[in-house]
């Protein structure tokens, strides 16, 4: 798009510890005085919205920025913030009716939401799931494994106590980061998963179905530049993803002692051997 680093545009890169850190973090990067800032995360957006209403803002990703409190609608976002935003919660019975095809057998779903977040519309992800599940016969329970990792292995051990069988995941920056740990737990409790992002599959999670990330993150370029060009965030709606990955890692699955059926690895993106 004509932008070089070193000639005519320049990057800097923050970082946040942890969720608590996120405020430190947004008041240090406005403080920077960029002209466009890039946030990966619906915590990340909203601290920075709560930091400044002037700089503008491109939510590369954003799981509900509507119910987050970041925009005002996905059409007309308002304010200082635009981007891209994750599928909505209607996603999550799609996932249930891939993880019932590839787990016949399961009957007690544990649903996991976003991490350690509250009040970013995870209610209508649960009412989603819950509809979802009572169509597929399915139990659904709500796991909240919360934000510290250390904590994932007793947690987990008591929802196997309990019945549950296996776990639809939804999007969470706080389970990406840890995906490899939670991928190795749901092996270690026998309990098959579906994750939001292919990247949990190819650390050993069973499988994920969700928006291909490095694409939003290519397609935030364009709003990026047009910013820069002189338009205005709130004249720009936000996107919903264009393309979707669903992923199987059959060596998990057959860990697992589970068959995937063909129709099922045919409508795949990509599996795993």
């Amino acid at each position: 798009m004509g932008w070089v680093e070193g000639r005519n545009i320049s990057v800097e890169l923050h970082y946040a510890e942890s969720l608590d850190d996120l405020p430190r973090a947004a008041a240090a990067l406005v403080g920077s005085k960029p002209d466009v800032i890039v946030t990966t995360a619906t915590p990340t957006a909203a601290a920075v919205k709560r930091a400044t209403a002037t700089i503008p803002v491109v939510m590369a990703v954003a799981a509900d920025p509507v119910g987050g409190g970041v925009v005002a609608s996905l059409a007309r976002p308002g304010g200082n913030v635009t981007g891209l935003t994750l599928a909505g919660p209607d996603i999550a019975a799609k996932r249930l009716q891939f993880l019932k095809e590839a787990v016949p057998a399961a009957s007690h779903v544990a649903f996991v939401p976003n991490a350690g977040v509250r009040g970013l519309g995870i209610t209508q992800w649960i009412t989603e799931s819950q509809a979802a599940a009572k169509v597929l016969g399915l139990r659904l329970t709500v796991v909240d494994i919360g934000s510290e990792p250390g904590a994932w292995d007793r947690l987990l051990w008591a929802a196997a106590r309990d019945g549950v069988n296996a776990m639809s995941v939804m999007e969470s920056s706080v389970i990406y980061t840890n995906r490899k740990t939670i991928a190795e737990l749901t092996l270690k409790h026998r309990l098959p998963g579906i994750f939001a992002w292919r990247e949990a599959p190819e650390v050993g999670g069973l499988m994920s179905y969700g928006a291909n990330v490095t694409a939003m993150f290519r397609r935030a370029a364009a709003f990026v530049d047009k910013i820069l060009r002189g338009a205005k965030p709130a004249d720009l709606p936000v996107e919903a993803p264009r393309d979707f990955e669903l992923v199987i890692n059959r060596r998990t699955a057959k860990a697992l002692g589970l068959a995937i059926p063909p129709s099922l690895l045919l409508r795949a993106t990509q599996v795993i051997e």
